[in-house]
């Protein structure tokens, strides 16, 4: 009987994402077979108790998965801890995840590509993870695979397999080796962002797991698997994003109805060459760098938040 990967799904504040998240992914075609674990961090501050509440009143009523379990936190951990200490839980006894967060929308065909994938690129050790997102890049108009590869990982709906999870260095202790010139190539070699979102990993401005995960991928030279047309719709873009929420690389208008074929691949230089052009920093994000230097980084989005919603 096939196994498949538990689906794990981090939840803090955001009742109305949840409730759009939780109802695709009940309509995927393996939803009533699979698994379900669910991470709600407590509330940070006084102010996000009532919101947290009501995400766990959602909840705690949901049927459509084979098994579901609810984990509630006693204290706020923030995501970056969430995620690494939850899904650090669950691997333990697990060989494979596959990780959502709480503004994901799936196709219902996610499941199945993901868990294809899973079970197809298992053995192959330089598969580091799988993506169901893709940025809108330009595909080549004779590239004639219906998936790609790519040294940088995607945290917007992921799987990956225990050997590769247990392996990471959050500390990312070997960090001094990015002001050397072939490591600073390597780095910026999947989009020039990476360089300063890890510096800013390292100096404390952010705190990202996403950073860390993707770094310990790039130093290891190892590929992430992404469908040419996504399976995932972040619908929580807006001002919550490392980017920013207004590049159209990141809207997704449509998800894949369709299985992809699932082969044996190399990397394909004009391929990857197209998708660091979509984490490219634009002049809007190293303003979004100086901002948070200086710690006025939330107040600015709240403003432009403010402006998008009057």
């Amino acid at each position: 009987m096939r196994s498949l990967a538990p689906i794990i799904l981090f939840v803090y504040n955001r009742p109305d994402e949840t409730r759009r998240t939780l109802d695709a992914l009940r309509k995927n075609d393996l939803a009533e077979q699979s698994e379900l674990i669910i991470f709600s961090d407590a509330p940070k501050n006084s102010n996000e108790v009532s919101r947290v509440n009501d995400v766990r009143t959602l909840i705690s009523n949901i049927s459509g998965f084979k098994q579901v379990t609810i984990i509630e936190q006693r204290y706020n951990k923030g995501l970056a801890n969430s995620i690494i200490n939850g899904v650090n839980e669950i691997i333990k006894a697990q060989n494979k995840v596959i990780v959502l967060e709480d503004d994901l929308i799936t196709s219902r065909l996610f499941l199945t590509y993901m868990n294809n994938c899973l079970d197809f690129y298992e053995e192959n050790k330089t598969i580091w993870s799988i993506s169901g997102f893709t940025p809108n890049l330009a595909i080549p108009p004779d590239y004639k695979h219906d998936i790609y590869l790519t040294m940088r990982a995607c945290s917007w709906g992921w799987a990956t397999w225990k050997d590769r999870w247990i392996n990471i260095d959050w500390n990312i202790n070997n960090y001094h080796q990015v002001s050397q010139k072939k490591y600073r190539s390597k780095i910026n070699r999947c989009g020039n962002d990476m360089r300063w979102m890890l510096s800013d990993q390292k100096k404390g401005y952010i705190n990202s797991w996403a950073v860390r995960w993707c770094y310990n991928q790039l130093i290891k030279e190892m590929y992430t698997v992404y469908p040419t047309s996504s399976f995932i719709c972040n619908i929580g873009m807006i001002g919550e994003g490392t980017h920013g929420s207004f590049r159209k690389e990141y809207v997704t208008n449509n998800i894949n109805e369709s299985i992809p074929h699932i082969e044996n691949i190399t990397e394909d230089e004009r391929v990857v060459m197209s998708f660091a052009k979509c984490y490219d920093m634009k002049m809007y994000n190293y303003v979004g760098v100086i901002l948070k230097r200086i710690g006025l980084y939330k107040k600015v989005k709240l403003i432009i938040k403010s402006m998008i919603y009057r």
